[in-house]
């Protein structure tokens, strides 16, 4: 099914403040997207209203055809998965019972915890790194750590959609590389996945589709490959940069020369 998730003519607002309005976008179904662009661009509440977090003050939300804001929660909550930006763990929960609770929206009265369930909790805590940590209140772990195991709940909940809100927050070089070859995998297998990222040059070596934004809007998307130049690097971050390939994958990758219209300026003159 194309575009199972999407955004037709919503505007977003927080109170008074307005952060987007008439926006329309498709997630590509079966792509890892990479929503990027400046601080305080609209990325994450866009998030926020593609999960349901956030009700659109106009136009609305599709999931599988049907309105979000129409469909019962635990039914969302079986077809998209969602790790917000700085979620909250309760008091004293240990890693093993959060990570147990991505399994909540598949139970019921009459389905209550199976091995199924114990298979799912597992690989997710494996996947990301986090099994021997499984005993430890959430609240003793660095916040590398507790990233982690926010992002194996949100994969145990095995939703063929997965929103991710900022997910290497708080992580080292080498666990964001981790996460975004899991991710990667994850969609090569046939997850949908959507991920607000800062770093360019990870967003643009793994996702294969591209959504940059400013002030509200969609200013380019499609592959990194075909959208991603200097012109839109100085549109969306005012930043002067040159695009050189990627050693490593052959994406784009940034070479950042300073502030747009500062960079060929002497040291002195800044």
């Amino acid at each position: 099914m194309a575009d199972r998730l999407k955004a037709e003519r919503v505007t977003l607002r927080y109170q008074d403040r307005l952060v987007s309005q008439d926006l329309s976008l498709a997630i590509p179904d079966g792509a890892f997207t990479a929503i990027v662009g400046p601080n305080a661009c609209g990325k994450s509440t866009l998030l926020r209203a593609l999960s349901r977090l956030l009700a659109p003050r106009e136009g609305q939300v599709i999931l599988d055809g049907q309105d979000i804001a129409a469909r019962a929660p635990r039914d969302v909550a079986r077809r998209l998965g969602l790790l917000p930006q700085a979620p909250l763990a309760p008091d004293g929960i240990t890693v093993a019972d959060l990570v147990a609770r991505g399994r909540f929206p598949h139970q019921s009265f009459l389905r209550q915890w199976s091995p199924e369930d114990e298979v799912a909790v597992a690989g997710a805590m494996a996947a990301t790194g986090v099994s021997d940590l499984a005993d430890r209140p959430v609240s003793d772990l660095s916040g590398g750590q507790r990233q982690r195991v926010w992002i194996a709940m949100a994969l145990a909940q095995e939703t063929p959609i997965l929103l991710l809100d900022e997910p290497t927050t708080y992580l080292d070089l080498s666990h964001q590389v981790e996460l975004l070859e899991l991710l990667a995998a994850l969609n090569a297998q046939g997850r949908t996945v959507v991920a607000v990222l800062h770093e360019l040059n990870l967003a643009f070596r793994y996702a294969s589709h591209l959504v940059a934004m400013r002030d509200g809007r969609v200013v380019a998307e499609g592959a990194p490959q075909e959208i991603v130049t200097e012109a839109l690097i100085d549109e969306v971050f005012g930043l002067s940069a040159l695009i050189q390939p990627d050693p490593v994958s052959g994406r784009p990758m940034v070479i950042p020369r300073g502030r747009a219209g500062t960079g060929d300026q002497p040291a002195s003159a800044l």
